[in-house]
């Protein structure tokens, strides 16, 4: 009997060491659309109380200088899953769309492989966004908008169980793009029609959406709802079956993008618009997550992540808000697909009670592409030669070593037409007239001393109201050859040459034309 009591005091002991040593789980939430603005940790005078978004603030790490490195959906998605810069890749302006091939290389580490490679169980739930290679009915080509000759019954290939993800549940782009319908691992769910007109949308008491396959059971309202419950329940699934194993949830949701639309629950609870209803579901899906760690006793060693995939869209009705005095871009310039700071600059909280002991606000120069790089520095790893490119780690931020360094190198953004601008430090060059965007704020005078090129000093003028591009001549030919360095490197940080897919076409080099004379083109 004493034996066996010594056996059971040793097993017990042995599972709470491996607990107690186990790896984080980590959880990715990005929301779809979301303004800085629209977080009221960052805007105290939000007329959006995200009150379980901010309570991750309170006991995490929130980011006041962090900017995706695209200000549209997938080159954003790619970067955080990569650590490298899309334009690199065959798409240098624009998104994906629902029947687009894979965008990421099959060869390419991701931050779901990566951790798969240290034990970690893995999922994706919600909007994918990167392309998956679809199976034809015959040797014509799939129109990538809608659908046609695609063969349902066959298995999806090279979508994100091909790059690291043991599950996958959601759609495959945008809320407003077919295929209406969910997608579990390799295969659609439900039966599907072609919507030929937009009949079938109201008989579905769905909002007006692009035109293509939809399935019989597709509740346009109910999408957000459902990833939260699957979500919810691959978490349990995974304390329940690998309790000593951690994970990883990439949670990329499909709110509060277009078509907007909050669940009944949430119509005309935030007494703002249908776009701040929707950010107030983002919010108790938040509140859900963290409910959920804590009756599971997981929470002390989860790392949670909130963070945007670019600005606020014109489609969030802005004018209305603006004049109930909500400003979904905060105090910033710009919007979703602009180079201006509301386009990309958004807000970034990580919460890790066992790591991140004291609640902090950093002011350190961040990027979306710089996640891979940090996870790699936390299992004391590097990235090598030819990944995580554009990738630096921000993990010293734990710990609050760097509060004030903003030394992490330049950051590159890119805009929905595939024009540039850099920053570095304080300084931000944009290699165009306007915002590198056709979408305009309402709210936004135009810019002072009007030049082809902008620069500003943010440090001076944050809002970006006055272009100072002719008082600072050598600080512009030095952004210039910096650009094209970074172009020209492959990288962004140190490390063998890799390859960008060449700029091709008129247009797409027109773009270039601002810093064209340091680039090698050949």
């Amino acid at each position: 009997m004493n034996k066996i009591i010594l056996l059971i005091f040793c097993l017990f002991n042995f599972y709470s060491i491996n607990a107690q040593n186990k790896a984080p789980n980590i959880i990715y939430i990005l929301a779809d659309d979301m303004g800085i603005g629209d977080v009221s940790a960052y805007n105290k005078t939000s007329k959006i109380n995200t009150s379980h978004i901010d309570a991750l603030a309170k006991q995490g790490i929130k980011f006041t200088d962090y900017h995706t490195s695209s200000s549209v959906c997938t080159p954003t998605r790619y970067g955080i899953l990569t650590g490298r810069y899309a334009w690199r890749t065959r798409l240098k302006s624009g998104v994906t769309h629902g029947f687009s091939s894979s965008l990421i290389e099959t060869t390419r580490t991701t931050i779901a492989s990566y951790l798969k490679t240290k034990g970690y169980s893995t999922a994706v739930i919600g909007k994918w966004h990167l392309g998956m290679n679809w199976s034809r009915k015959n040797d014509k080509k799939i129109n990538i908008k809608e659908g046609r000759n695609v063969d349902f019954n066959k298995k999806i290939k090279n979508g994100p169980n091909a790059f690291g993800f043991d599950y996958y549940y959601g759609i495959s782009a945008s809320l407003d793009m077919p295929p209406y319908a969910y997608i579990e691992n390799n295969m659609i769910k439900g039966n599907l029609s072609y919507a030929e007109d937009q009949s079938i949308f109201k008989e579905l008491n769905m909002k007006p959406v692009r035109l293509g396959w939809i399935s019989e059971d597709f509740n346009q309202e109910a999408v957000l709802s459902n990833l939260e419950k699957k979500a919810i329940s691959w978490i349990k699934n995974q304390n329940t079956n690998a309790p000593n194993k951690p994970f990883f949830l990439y949670l990329p949701l499909t709110a509060p993008h277009a078509p907007i639309v909050p669940s009944d629950k949430f119509k005309g609870k935030s007494n703002l618009s249908d776009h701040g209803d929707f950010c107030l579901e983002i919010d108790a899906l938040v509140g859900k997550i963290s409910t959920t760690l804590d009756k599971l006793n997981i929470t002390d060693n989860t790392l949670i992540v909130f963070t945007s995939d670019n600005g606020v869209s014109p489609n969030a009705n802005l004018k209305d808000m603006e004049n109930k005095k909500h400003y979904s871009s905060h105090i910033y310039r710009g919007l979703k697909g602009t180079l201006y700071e509301g386009g990309h600059r958004m807000p970034f909280i990580i919460k890790w009670p066992k790591g991140i002991v004291k609640q902090t606000t950093s002011d350190k120069l961040t990027c979306s592409t710089d996640f891979l790089a940090t996870i790699m520095e936390l299992n004391n790893e590097k990235s090598t030669e030819n990944n995580a490119e554009d990738s630096v780690s921000f993990l010293s931020e734990f710990n609050g070593e760097n509060k004030s360094d903003i030394s992490r190198g330049a950051i590159v953004h890119h805009s929905d037409n595939g024009y540039f601008s850099i920053r570095e430090g304080n300084w931000k060059l944009i290699f165009h007239s306007g915002a590198g965007s056709r979408r305009k704020d309402p709210k936004d005078l135009p810019v002072e001393n009007p030049n082809k090129l902008q620069l500003f000093n943010l440090d001076k003028d944050l809002k970006e109201k006055t272009n100072i591009i002719a008082l600072y001549p050598e600080k512009t030919a030095h952004l210039k050859r910096l650009m094209a360095k970074l172009i020209n490197e492959g990288r962004s940080t140190y490390g063998i040459k890799q390859k960008t897919i060449p700029f091709k076409g008129e247009k797409q080099l027109l773009k270039l034309n601002a810093f064209k004379e340091y680039l090698n083109l050949q």
